[in-house]
C-alpha cells in the first residue's frame, strides 16, 4: 500500500467530519481498519475511511425515517434530535429510546454544526444535546435556538458530565432547559421524553 493510500487519524477525522477522539474509538472498536507504525503512529487506509463514510451515510438515511403520522385526527408524531459526538453513547441512546415504544421519530447528529443544519432543514420537537463537543458545542446550539422565536416550542434538554461549578462558569442551565447529569438515568430520561410527547399531543389537538 502506497503512502497516498493511507492517512493519519487527524486526516480521517477531517474527511469524516467527526472528532479525532471519535475516529480513535472507532478504530479501537474495530469499526475502521488501521495499524500502527514502528513509531506508534496510527495509519488508516483511505479505502476504510470512505467505506465507513458510505456506510454511515446509508445508515443515517435509513434511520431518518419520515415522521410517522398518527391516526388520531392526523396528528403528526413528534421528532427527537440527539446531538452526541461519542459513537458508543449514540448507540446506547438509540437502543434505549427505541425500547420505550414512543410514537416518535429519532435522529442523530455528531456535532453542533451538523445539528444546526439539520434543525434548519427539519425542526425537531425535542432536542437532547451533549454540551462538550469540538467546534460548535451544545451551549452554542441551544443559545442559537433560544434566540429564535420560531423555535420557541422546542423541548430542550442538556446531557453532560460537567460539574455544577463548571456549568455555572459557562452560564448555568438556560431557563426552560432541562439538565440530565451523565451517566444518564434512563428512567428519568424516559419520563421526560414521554412528558414531551404528551405535551406535543395536547398542543396538536388543541
Amino acid at each position: 500500500m502506497q503512502a497516498d493510500d493511507v492517512c493519519t487519524t487527524q486526516k480521517a477525522a477531517e474527511l469524516l467530519g467527526i472528532s479525532v477522539t471519535s475516529v480513535q474509538q472507532l478504530v479501537e472498536a474495530g469499526v475502521i481498519e488501521a495499524w500502527k507504525t514502528k513509531g506508534g503512529h496510527r495509519r488508516i487506509p483511505l479505502s476504510a475511511v470512505h467505506a465507513y463514510k458510505s456506510g454511515y451515510t446509508q445508515h443515517s438515511q435509513e434511520s431518518r425515517a419520515p415522521r410517522p403520522a398518527r391516526q388520531d385526527g392526523g396528528l403528526r408524531a413528534p421528532s427527537i434530535l440527539v446531538i452526541e459526538d461519542h459513537p458508543i453513547e449514540r448507540a446506547l441512546y438509540q437502543k434505549q429510546i427505541a425500547s420505550w415504544g414512543l410514537q416518535a421519530s429519532l435522529r442523530f447528529c455528531e456535532n453542533g454544526y451538523q445539528a444546526l443544519l439539520e434543525i434548519a432543514r427539519d425542526q425537531p420537537d425535542i432536542l437532547l444535546s451533549d454540551i462538550i463537543m469540538e467546534g460548535i458545542d451544545g451551549y452554542e446550539v441551544i443559545r442559537t435556538i433560544l434566540a429564535d422565536p420560531l423555535l420557541a416550542d422546542m423541548h430542550i434538554a442538556m446531557l453532560s458530565s460537567l460539574s455544577p461549578e463548571a456549568l455555572d462558569e459557562r452560564g448555568g442551565v438556560p431557563p426552560g432547559v432541562v439538565f440530565f447529569s451523565k451517566p444518564v438515568n434512563y428512567d428519568e430520561l424516559r419520563g421526560y421524553l414521554r412528558a414531551c410527547c404528551a405535551s406535543h399531543a395536547r398542543h396538536g389537538t388543541a
